[in-house]
C-alpha cells in the first residue's frame, strides 16, 4: 500500500509491484466519503481514507500488505491513515 499526501489532500493505493497495477485505491477525494469530510488535509480524513482503502482491500481478499510511507515521517495523517486501514481488517 502506498500513501502519498499534498497540502490539501491524501492518497493512498494497493499497487501489485509484480503485475504492475493498481489493485485498490482511495483518497480524500473518492465520491464515497467526499461528503463525510470537510477537509483532506487532517488526520480524520486520513482515518477515513484508511478505512475506504482498508475496506476495498477487504473486498478484494487482500487481507496483508506492505505499507510504504512514501519516506514521510511516520506521524500525523500517515499514521492515522494506517490506522483507519487496520481499524477496517487490513494488516500492515
Amino acid at each position: 500500500m502506498s500513501v502519498d499526501r499534498s497540502l490539501k489532500h491524501i492518497y493512498a493505493q494497493i499497487v501489485d509491484d509484480d503485475a504492475g497495477r493498481t489493485l485498490a485505491a482511495a483518497s480524500s477525494l473518492s465520491k464515497e466519503i467526499r461528503d463525510e469530510i470537510k477537509s483532506g488535509a487532517n488526520t480524520e480524513a486520513a482515518r477515513i481514507v484508511g478505512g475506504l482503502i482498508g475496506k476495498k482491500a477487504i473486498e478484494r481478499d487482500i487481507r496483508k500488505v506492505v505499507f510504504d510511507r512514501g519516506g514521510r515521517i511516520y506521524h500525523g495523517r500517515v499514521k492515522a491513515l494506517a490506522e483507519g486501514a487496520r481499524k477496517a481488517g487490513l494488516e500492515l
